[in-house]
């Protein structure tokens, strides 16, 4: 897969954006950076597309921007010429997708059937637009129609809201979400920014629903580590669960037998997506310990340590 596409499906949401004034581009950017999220599709549904995507392509040159409804073999030049990095576009369009090809730049068409599918993967695409995904039946045709189709995978728009991308982004067809819900036209027309930035942290944590999942606490040997989850249990009606290296007490404290990461212990964060919250703690300047890490028979990340303590505990994600 190409790596834009990669880098796409690590963001796992894409925002779809309608922008009448190219002036607000910028703005927008930066509150859905500062969302957590530094992807756009900026689509060409209005005059103002190109030079909007021009405008944060330049302010910001590590915003992912694409540009979407592009129709036209001139609009694939202008996307390309205004700094675009990806292209999409509504529906299967053999001229677009072969011309993005020859132009080197990723296309996600619009496929709705399994012959546009065909005729995509026929042409070397491993990713397609799946649109209008609400109206045309959701995540049901998706499970339905990809089974026969291993290596291809899904970027489902129209439709998708705080309600259902959940159940999209769980779906291991499924690469990314394109929606508009946190960019809303009124919302961007007002310069209301700040809601813009609020929506986007919301969507954000909502994909990868970080929560505590147990605390670790170090002791010097078995005996302490056995006598502190007696107390624990003791204290709040658990039952222990005695394991080689550990004591559990009920499922949120972990009690080692002997001192390990972390000066007092570690905290599991549990999170839907393993590989996309570690990205994402990437962008904020987290690094890891891959020799930690953990990952299922298909590649998928299930666990791994930060490398730095925070205020004097190891933290370590882990697959809900």
């Amino acid at each position: 897969m190409n790596d834009i596409l990669k880098k796409i499906g690590d963001y796992g949401i894409v925002p779809v954006i309608k922008i009448e004034d190219a002036e607000k581009a910028v703005p927008l950017a930066k509150a859905l950076a500062n969302g957590g999220l530094p992807l756009a599709e900026i689509t060409f549904r209005t005059k103002a597309a190109a030079q909007a995507i021009k405008n944060i392509t330049e302010a910001m040159p590590d915003m992912l921007v694409g540009a979407g409804t592009v129709l036209t073999t001139e609009q694939v030049d202008q996307a390309i010429a205004a700094g675009s990095k990806f292209i999409v576009s509504p529906g299967f369009n053999p001229k677009i997708v072969k011309y993005c090809l020859e132009k080197g730049i990723p296309v996600c068409p619009g496929c709705a059937t399994c012959g546009e599918m065909e005729q995509a993967m026929e042409l070397g695409l491993d990713v397609v637009k799946f649109f209008p995904a609400e109206a045309i039946g959701g995540l049901n045709v998706i499970k339905s129609v990809s089974a026969p189709y291993a290596n291809l995978k899904f970027m489902p728009t129209g439709g998708i809201n705080e309600e259902n991308i959940l159940a999209y982004l769980k779906n291991p067809k499924i690469l990314a979400c394109g929606g508009s819900f946190m960019v809303k036209d009124a919302l961007i027309n007002a310069g209301k920014f700040d809601e813009i930035e609020k929506l986007v942290k919301n969507a954000v944590a909502l994909m990868h629903g970080f929560e505590i999942v147990h605390v670790g606490i170090n002791s010097e040997n078995k005996e302490e580590g056995e006598k502190t989850a007696a107390l624990l249990c003791k204290l709040f009606l658990l039952e222990p669960d005695v394991r080689s290296k550990a004591t559990f007490a009920g499922t949120k404290f972990e009690v080692m037998h002997l001192p390990f990461r972390g000066k007092n212990g570690h905290i599991a964060i549990g999170c839907n997506f393993p590989d996309r919250a570690r990205s994402y703690l990437e962008r904020l300047g987290v690094e890891f310990d891959e020799s930690t890490a953990t990952y299922d028979e298909k590649g998928k990340l299930k666990f791994v340590y930060m490398k730095d303590d925070i205020g004097g505990f190891a933290f370590h994600l882990i697959q809900k």
